[in-house]
């Protein structure tokens, strides 16, 4: 009796970890990472796809992720899905691949992701 009521706190526990890690993970900090990408849906064709089945999503460099779609048409729905999506981020379209380029967190930038994060953790 006691040893299931333990398994089961520890896997609720484990659950409530791994939902905080996920939301954690999403917020954008100075540092470029695909994760960041990972909530964006895309109107490809009247379908809501996440940006992950029609593009590769790749970090080069420290502060910057590049987008290279599969298909080069739908390089105009990603774009507009990235400029209506919160991450707030601009792209830059070269007619090949969009870039996104991370800025360096300011004081400002700083104190926001904190009240954010307290934000998460009350939920």
């Amino acid at each position: 009796m006691i040893n299931e009521l333990f398994v089961d706190v520890k896997d609720r526990m484990n659950k409530a970890v791994e939902h905080y890690h996920h939301e954690i993970a999403s917020i954008r900090t100075g540092r470029a990472s695909t994760s960041i990408m990972d909530g964006i849906k895309v109107d490809y064709y009247g379908t809501q796809t996440p940006l992950s089945n029609i593009a590769h999503v790749t970090v080069p460099e420290g502060q910057l992720i590049v987008i290279q779609p599969f298909d080069p048409s739908s390089l105009e729905f990603i774009e507009k899905a990235i400029i209506t999506s919160d991450v707030g981020l601009t792209p830059n379209n070269d007619g090949n691949v969009i870039r996104l380029n991370i800025p360096s967190l300011t004081e400002e930038r700083r104190k926001e992701l904190v009240k954010i994060v307290h934000k998460i953790i009350e939920e």
